[in-house]
C-alpha cells in the first residue's frame, strides 16, 4: 500500500498528449508555409499586398465565427446555427439602421440577438439535454426562416457611412474588420489559456462528468460558450452588413462550413477538450489562402466546398485514430 511518502507516479499520458499537441501545431505552421510557398511562386499577384489585404479581409468573418465556434467544439459541442444567425443579425441591425436608431444601437441589436440565439441553444442543451448537433440545425434554420420574414425575402440597403465602415473601411492600409477579428483573436486566446473559465471549458470537454464532481459549474460553461458563439456570430452579422452595405436574408450561407473546417484544421478535436486560438487563426488562414489560391487559379468555385469537405475529413480522420490510440 502507498504511503504518504511514497511519490506520485508520472503521468506519461500527459506527457504524450502535449507531445502530439506540439506536433499537430507544428503541421498546422508547416502547412500554412508550404501552401503561402506554392501559391508565391505559382502566382505572380499572390504577394502583392492588395491580394494580401484582401485575404485579410475575406477571412474576418470566418475568423469572428470560428472563434466561437472554437469555445464550443472545445467543449465537445457543435453550433451549426451561425452562418443564418449572421445572416439574422445583420438583418436586424438593419431594420434598426432604416428605422434611424444610431449605429452603436444597432450593432449591439446584432450582437444581442446572436447572444440570445445562443442562450437558447444553451439553454435546450443544459436544460432539456439535447443534442447540439440537432438544436442548432433546428435554430440554423428557424433563423434563416426570421431572416425572410422580416424582410419579406428582400435586401435591406443604405446604411449610414459609420455603419459600413466597420466591415468595410480601413484604418490607414489595414481593414477595419481584419482590425476588429484580431482584437477578437487576442482577447479569446487570453480568456481560454489564461483565465479560470478557460480551464472549465477543457475541463467539461475533457471529462464532463469529473469536471461535474471537480466542483466546475459545467452548466453554466455550456452555456456561456453557445453565447460566445451566438454573440460573435451577430458581430460577424454586422461586419457582414458594413461590408456590403446591405442585409440580406441569403447572406452567410454554409458559413458554418468555413468556421468548423477552420477550427477542425487548427488542431482542435470534435471530441472536445482539444484545440486552441492560435490553431483557429492558423485555420482560418489556411481557408483563406486556399480560397484565394483557387480564385487566383481561375479554379471553378465548385472546387472549394469539395477540398474544404476533404480537409475537414482528413482532419476528423486523424483526430479519430488519435483518439482511439489514446485509450489503447
Amino acid at each position: 500500500m502507498a504511503t504518504s511518502e511514497t511519490p506520485a507516479p508520472k503521468n506519461h499520458r500527459f506527457g504524450f498528449t502535449s507531445l502530439v499537441s506540439a506536433v499537430n501545431e507544428l503541421t498546422i505552421v508547416v502547412g500554412f508555409v508550404a501552401i503561402s510557398v506554392f501559391l508565391a511562386v505559382t502566382t505572380p499577384t499572390f504577394l502583392t499586398s492588395a491580394n494580401i489585404l484582401s485575404i485579410l479581409l475575406a477571412s474576418s468573418l470566418i475568423g469572428i465565427v470560428a472563434v466561437g465556434e472554437t469555445f464550443v467544439i472545445v467543449t465537445g459541442g457543435i453550433d451549426l446555427s451561425v452562418g443564418s444567425v449572421v445572416a439574422f443579425t445583420g438583418v436586424m441591425a438593419g431594420l434598426a439602421l432604416n428605422a434611424h436608431l444610431p449605429v452603436p444601437v444597432a450593432v449591439l441589436i446584432g450582437i444581442g440577438i446572436g447572444a440570445l440565439s445562443g442562450a437558447f441553444i444553451a439553454f435546450a442543451v443544459t436544460m432539456l439535454n439535447m443534442s447540439p448537433f440537432i438544436v442548432s440545425l433546428a435554430v440554423l434554420a428557424m433563423a434563416r426562416g426570421l431572416a425572410f420574414i422580416v424582410t419579406n425575402g428582400n435586401t435591406i440597403f443604405s446604411f449610414p457611412d459609420a455603419f459600413d465602415n466597420i466591415g468595410g473601411g480601413n484604418l490607414g492600409p489595414f481593414p477595419v474588420a481584419a482590425l476588429i477579428t484580431l482584437a477578437v483573436f487576442l482577447v479569446a486566446g487570453l480568456v481560454l489559456q489564461r483565465t479560470v473559465f478557460g480551464a472549465e471549458v477543457y475541463a467539461v470537454g475533457g471529462n464532463r462528468d469529473a469536471a461535474r464532481l471537480a466542483g466546475i459549474p459545467v452548466t453554466r460553461t455550456l452555456a456561456c460558450v453557445y453565447i460566445i458563439s451566438g454573440a460573435l456570430a451577430g458581430l460577424g452579422g454586422v461586419i457582414l452588413a458594413g461590408r456590403l452595405d446591405s442585409a440580406q436574408p441569403i447572406a452567410a450561407t454554409g458559413l458554418e462550413l468555413n468556421a468548423i473546417a477552420a477550427v477542425v484544421i487548427g488542431g482542435a478535436s470534435l471530441f472536445g477538450g482539444k484545440g486552441s486560438i492560435l490553431g483557429t487563426l492558423l485555420g482560418v488562414l489556411i481557408i483563406g489562402l486556399i480560397n484565394n489560391g483557387l480564385t487566383l487559379k481561375n479554379v471553378q468555385p465548385f472546387w472549394v466546398q469539395f477540398i474544404q469537405g476533404a480537409v475537414i475529413f482528413g482532419a476528423v480522420l486523424i483526430d479519430s485514430l488519435n483518439q482511439k490510440r489514446r485509450r489503447t
